[in-house]
């Protein structure tokens, strides 16, 4: 074991040295040769930040305009709020009796359920949409620098079509075994 790690050192120290020879030996062509691949290397670059540079637009637009579209839906909200307290308000004075006030009270929280969750449902949307933006923005940057993309994408859709086929195939079977068994 010891005698492995010495000829690995030993192999080692002979390319160090060899390649010490080489810059000795022609300095200015080394550092000419690593000039050049260190601008390619820079050059190659200068694509991949273009791209990530636009997603970072892109991506703050779709963040300003789903915060637009959210503080929109919180006015839409609080407007709505006190909207139904005022009529809430306003039934209770117009209440005859008890029972008619309560009658107009049920009615009330059904309708604010009901506009909570179409609330709800409005606030989800906003951020579903925003994730599908967000998710086709960086799919392009990734397929841009690394051209890997639509490659990939249809890879990925070949595959939700098998699981959509096996899918389909199991939700058969157990309706042909039911039928059999009529």
């Amino acid at each position: 074991m010891v005698n492995k790690i010495r000829e690995f050192v030993t192999e080692q120290a002979q390319v160090l040295a060899e390649q010490a020879g080489k810059l000795r030996t022609d300095p200015v062509r080394a550092a000419r040769q690593a000039g050049v691949k260190s601008a390619e290397r820079i050059k190659s670059l200068k694509d991949p930040i273009r791209a990530f540079s636009r997603s970072g637009v892109k991506l703050t637009v779709i963040s300003q305009s789903t915060a637009e579209r959210l503080i929109e839906l919180q006015a839409q909200l609080v407007t709505s709020a006190l909207t139904d307290a005022a009529t809430q308000l306003e039934r209770a004075a117009r209440a005859d009796d008890v029972k008619t006030l309560v009658r107009g009270q049920a009615d009330v929280l059904r309708a604010t359920r009901e506009r909570i969750v179409s609330d709800i449902a409005q606030a989800v949307t906003i951020l579903k949409d925003a994730s599908g933006e967000t998710r086709k923005v960086a799919t392009q940057t990734y397929a841009h620098v690394t051209g890997k993309g639509e490659a990939a994408a249809a890879a990925k859709k070949t595959r939700k079509a098998a699981r959509k086929s096996k899918g389909k195939a199991k939700t058969k079977r157990p309706a042909r075994k039911a039928a059999a068994k009529k």
